[in-house]
């Protein structure tokens, strides 16, 4: 199964490509304004509005030999702490051996922002190049998942 906790997820479309690609399961996690999927293998769940409600249901669910999606570094946490494979849109994993890091650096980051209320986010544009290494970082998690 593959859980994508879709709310301002720009790699939506490619990880249904994957997922029917490799006939697995997927599910993508919102609030709300998506629309459903005519395939499927595709399923839309909508969650209570409220902060983190598709969080906390991704979260209840994954496990060992799921994939999760998702630029939540918390959720990440918890899932990883779970058995489940996940990865950012960008397609790098977290594992283990690395989201303690990715935890700390969002913390920094969240005192950093904190301090100082006039530094604006300058992330740049998601481009061809990114959703390509999302793909491939997909694909890997998707084999080790059901390895």
């Amino acid at each position: 199964m593959i859980y994508v906790d879709a709310d301002a997820c720009p790699v939506k479309a490619e990880a249904e490509a994957v997922a029917v690609r490799h006939k697995t399961e997927l599910k993508h996690v919102c609030n709300g304004g998506l629309r459903p999927s005519d395939n499927p293998l595709v399923e839309v769940v909508y969650v209570a509005d409220g902060p983190d409600e598709a969080d906390k249901w991704i979260a209840e669910r994954a496990g060992p030999g799921d994939v999760v999606v998702t630029g939540d570094i918390p959720l990440a946490a918890k899932c990883v702490e779970a058995g489940a494979h996940v990865i950012k849109h960008n397609g790098d994993a977290l594992t283990q051996a690395n989201i303690g890091q990715a935890l700390a650096t969002r913390d920094l980051m969240t005192d950093l922002r904190a301090a100082d209320p006039f530094r604006q986010g300058g992330g740049k544009a998601f481009s061809k190049s990114d959703r390509a290494r999302f793909r491939d970082g997909l694909e890997r998690a998707i084999r080790a998942a059901t390895a």
